[in-house]
């Protein structure tokens, strides 16, 4: 007489009871919690899909002069009239590409639409900003306008957030650091109010990266 299926169930039963349970394997209390990200190309990679993940808007640019079309194209599109600008590098490089921003506090708390800044490093792991208050936008600039616009180099690409405290120590010294030092993911979001999100609540409502490739070009 065939098997019915309730007697092939018990069999595989009673097979797999007379094999030892396999042991998971002993974990490696030594490693990261967290998976590091691949170094080299990989690495801006994987801060573009962290960054986004985190509801960052993100742009690639080959060059200054592919920044330049970015930000202009963005300024348009997004209406920006009022953008500030207070770190003296990045008015040089705005004054060189013909764009249009303003570069003191003339109107700020009244017109803020958007501040663009430099930023100290790129977190790749959680796709973060690290930001500080010793470049010559200061505190305000990437917390009190609407928009926060970060111009950012591939070589500022770090893996995770222990790496770029690590660079903070080396550029300003331990005893030196920063009065404020922010780490950003993402535009500014809080749900504490009925579990509703709402995004601007403690700073900016858009994050908005221009990311310019520094790397050297590959020689053949």
């Amino acid at each position: 007489m065939s098997d019915t299926s309730r007697d092939i169930v018990l069999r595989r039963i009673r097979e797999a009871l007379r094999q030892p349970a396999p042991q998971p394997a002993r974990p490696d209390f030594t490693a990261p919690l967290h998976p590091r990200p691949a170094e080299g190309d990989d690495l801006a990679v994987a801060f573009a899909q962290s960054f986004v993940r985190v509801g960052g808007v993100f742009y690639y640019c080959e060059s200054e002069e592919h920044f330049y079309d970015q930000l202009f194209a963005y300024k348009k599109e997004k209406q920006l009239e009022h953008l500030y600008v207070w770190e003296p590098e990045l008015k040089k490089l705005l004054h060189a590409g013909n764009l249009v921003f303003l570069n003191d506090e003339t109107g700020f708390q009244q017109h803020a639409d958007a501040g663009l800044t430099t930023c100290e490093a790129l977190v790749a792991r959680t796709g973060s900003i690290l930001v500080s208050a010793a470049t010559g936008s200061g505190r305000r600039l990437s917390i009190y306008p609407d928009q926060h616009l970060v111009l950012a180099r591939t070589s500022q690409i770090v893996t995770d957030i222990g790496d770029a405290l690590r660079l903070m120590q080396l550029k300003y010294g331990p005893d030196k650091l920063p009065s404020m030092i922010s780490l950003t993911s993402g535009p500014s979001r809080t749900a504490d109010i009925e579990k509703t999100l709402v995004l601007g609540a403690h700073g900016p409502r858009s994050l908005v990266l221009f990311l310019l490739d520094d790397a050297p070009a590959a020689t053949t």
